[in-house]
């Protein structure tokens, strides 16, 4: 499967510079980090979640979890996680399991945890499991202008 193509014209349309990497099949973040030779605090995650509110895609590195406590308290919401059938409906141009974290190219809101706010690149998944987009961190900062902000996960 090729980079998923809601993300690729997300890219293209904000003329943002990217790479595409290709990595050896994996079916976690941090089997992904390992299969691409990067660190896990610079792999991208998305962590579906939902409330009466609607979906919320949750952005942290691959070596952290989601802690829902501090999510729920800083967005004054509770989350939980999105069943698997509405991510096929919401992401069907993308494996599961390998959902980019650009929820605004998909109509989604988005959080996005500070522990990536400052990494000079950042790689997520293409929508696939054998490839990744890598981009400069002030290029994902900038597609993530309109995310929440906050602390709300811990390292694994």
């Amino acid at each position: 499967m090729a980079v998923a193509i809601t993300l690729q014209e997300y890219l293209d349309r904000w003329g943002v510079e990217y790479e595409v990497l290709r990595h050896k099949h994996s079916s976690s973040s941090l089997e992904t980090a390992e299969a691409a030779h990067i660190p896990g605090s610079k792999l991208a995650k998305c962590v579906m979640t939902e409330d009466y509110q609607g979906y919320l895609m949750v952005v942290v590195p691959a070596d952290h979890q989601v802690e829902f406590e501090l999510l729920d308290e800083a967005l004054d919401r509770r989350l939980e996680l999105a069943t698997e059938q509405e991510l096929e409906d919401l992401f069907s141009d993308c494996e599961i399991g390998a959902i980019p974290p650009l929820g605004e190219a998909y109509g989604i809101d988005v959080a996005l945890d500070e522990s990536l706010a400052g990494c000079d690149e950042v790689f997520f998944e293409a929508g696939n499991h054998t490839e990744l987009i890598h981009l400069r961190g002030e290029d994902f900062r900038d597609l993530m202008v309109g995310a929440s902000r906050g602390r709300f996960s811990a390292h694994l």
